[in-house]
C-alpha cells in the first residue's frame, strides 16, 4: 500500500473526500515528525510508539576494499509495534 492508497482507503472509511483524506494525513506525518524532532515519543495506544535513538559512532568497514571506515553517530527513528496491532498481524 503506497500513500495514494491510504488516503483512498480513509477518505473511503471516514466518508470524507480525497482532499480531506489527503490533508488529514498530511497533518499526521507534519505532526509526528515534529514530535520525534523535538526528541519526544508519539504513543498511539493499541498502535505503536514512534521514538527516536541515538546510535553511537563506530568503525565499519568498505565491502569492496576491506579498508576499515569510520561511521558518524547519528539519530535514527524506531517504531515498536503495540500489543493491538501485533494481535491484529498474528
Amino acid at each position: 500500500m503506497n500513500k495514494s492508497d491510504l488516503i483512498d482507503k480513509i477518505a473511503h472509511d471516514a466518508k470524507l473526500t480525497k482532499v480531506q483524506a489527503s490533508a488529514a494525513l498530511d497533518s499526521f506525518m507534519a505532526a509526528t515528525q515534529g514530535a520525534l524532532k523535538k526528541g519526544d515519543k508519539l504513543i498511539l495506544v493499541g498502535f505503536g510508539t514512534f521514538s527516536v535513538t541515538k546510535r553511537a559512532a563506530r568503525k565499519g568497514r568498505n565491502p569492496q576494499t576491506g579498508k576499515e571506515i569510520n561511521i558518524p553517530a547519528k539519530k535514527v527513528v524506531k517504531f515498536k509495534a503495540g500489543a493491538g496491532l501485533q494481535a491484529k498481524v498474528k
